[in-house]
């Protein structure tokens, strides 16, 4: 960021955690590799010395873990899914804090966009991001993002797919899908990080 030869910017895209845990718990299978690189990457980051006090893997469902035991072959893929969330939340709220106490150099070549803001608003939110990198609006790419996000369709079956949509959907799809102590639980494992993106 401080190379001069390079006008370098960062966009962090954040979602709402519960509609990434509803996501993730869809593509289950598909992401089971990825969660379990999420995970191991907890072991690089946490510091090493006395532990610290932190409950893990909140998003698990009760009984999950018989007595202490490794996951039954059914609930692997959840159990995966569940602690890479939490390692994903832990990770925003450090990207966000530090943004918080960056110094101004920083601050002013970063900025954060929250995809439902995205969805609700895409001309608005692409002419901040753009304006944010310097660059001008063509109106070929304000069309196509409107298109994106504004499709006749919606297809939760099929996360991975991309097409024109009602991304608008997307955003509270979590609310008919996850069963109240799944959001609980997500609330509690991403509640920090929730709070500081207004979720």
């Amino acid at each position: 960021l401080r190379e001069p030869g390079l006008n370098l910017r960062v966009v962090q895209l954040f979602r709402d955690p519960r509609a990434v845990h509803n996501s993730r718990l869809k593509a289950r299978q598909a992401l089971l590799r990825e969660s379990v690189q999420v995970l191991r990457s907890r072991h690089r980051t946490e510091p090493r010395g006395p532990a610290r006090h932190q409950q893990q893997h909140l998003l698990l469902p009760p009984g999950l873990l018989g007595g202490g035991r490794a996951p039954q072959p059914q609930h692997r893929a959840e159990f995966f899914l569940g602690g890479a969330l939490e390692v994903i939340c832990q990770a925003w709220l450090r990207d966000l804090l530090l943004a918080r106490r960056a110094p101004g150099w920083l601050r002013r070549r970063y900025t954060q966009l929250r995809y439902e803001d995205l969805v609700r608003e895409p001309r608005e939110e692409l002419r901040r991001l753009l304006r944010f990198a310097g660059l001008t609006v063509p109106p070929a790419l304000e069309g196509f993002v409107l298109n994106m996000t504004r499709g006749a369709a919606y297809s939760s079956d099929r996360p991975f797919l991309i097409s024109a949509r009602d991304a608008r959907e997307a955003v509270h799809a979590w609310r008919e899908r996850l069963s109240r102590q799944q959001v609980r639980q997500v609330e509690a494992a991403c509640g920090e990080a929730m709070s500081i993106l207004s979720y």
